[in-house]
């Protein structure tokens, strides 16, 4: 992942670690029409992110990558 896209897909994860998210809010947030900024695909490709039914939520290898970058604990 780049530099660029790093932060960018810890926030998504993060943000939907707090509480799983309709998927319609998550796409309003975070899809983009650039193909130079992939936030979501790269958070789904990676693992980080799933979407069961209309709910969107961290997973746990999302919970281990926030983890590791400092975001939450145990």
């Amino acid at each position: 992942m780049s530099a660029i896209l790093d932060p960018l897909v810890t926030d998504l994860v993060d943000w939907v670690a707090a509480q799983p998210r309709p998927y319609d809010e998550v796409m309003d947030a975070w899809r983009t029409s650039c193909p130079r900024l992939t936030v979501w695909e790269d958070a789904i490709d990676r693992g980080l992110v799933a979407h069961q039914g209309r709910m969107v939520a961290a997973t746990p290898a999302g919970l281990r990558f926030l983890e590791a970058r400092g975001r939450r604990s145990r």
